[in-house]
């Protein structure tokens, strides 16, 4: 169990542990506070957001060399630290919303904390574990300030809030974890 606790504070978990708690009980002060209702996914997806950022740090460890060298395999090892995470996010804001206000469905937090997390893995694929945060926040800003998704492709860049039952959104979602996964567990974080 030494390997398990040496791993997790390599990656900073500690760290990006507390900052998911501490924007989950944010939004739950702020939901209690009049938050705009159960029908508006903004604020979970802030929440969402905010967590799987949290977890970027921890896609590299501090040496690249070291971690090059190692006599393991990494590919399971990244796409689980992944799934992992997401599966954190998720529970965390989904513990949290047990304790007032339901802001949105069990549905909406699974998909949309398992494509940011792609999202973030793409980003560490892509830029690095310092980066690994941008790609998720350009995402999540498009679609806070696009207009209304009315075509296909804007339902597609939109995924992020559109309803939970909607195929457009979970199948997007769907690819872009799987896509962002496996890159990451094959590829590694851009050194």
């Amino acid at each position: 169990m030494r390997w398990l606790t040496l791993y997790a504070r390599s990656r900073q978990v500690p760290a990006s542990l507390a900052a998911m708690v501490i924007s989950a009980v944010t939004m739950w002060a702020l939901a209690g506070d009049g938050g705009r209702g159960p029908g508006d996914p903004r604020l979970p997806l802030l929440v969402l957001a905010a967590g799987a950022m949290s977890a970027s740090i921890g896609l590299a460890g501090q040496d690249s060399a070291l971690d090059r060298t190692a006599a393991i395999r990494w590919v399971p090892r990244r796409a689980a630290h992944v799934l992992l995470a997401a599966a954190v996010v998720a529970a965390i804001l989904l513990a949290v919303q047990t304790l007032g206000k339901d802001m949105t469905t069990s549905a909406f937090v699974v998909r949309d904390s398992a494509g940011l997390m792609g999202l973030v893995a793409l980003g560490a694929v892509i830029s690095g574990r310092q980066y690994a945060w941008t790609v998720p926040f350009a995402w999540l800003s498009f679609t806070f300030l696009a207009p209304p998704a009315t075509s296909a492709p804007m339902r597609v860049a939109g995924w992020m809030l559109l309803p939970s039952g909607t195929a457009t959104g979970t199948w997007t979602a769907l690819a872009i974890a799987v896509l962002g996964t496996t890159a990451y567990a094959v590829a590694g974080p851009r050194r």
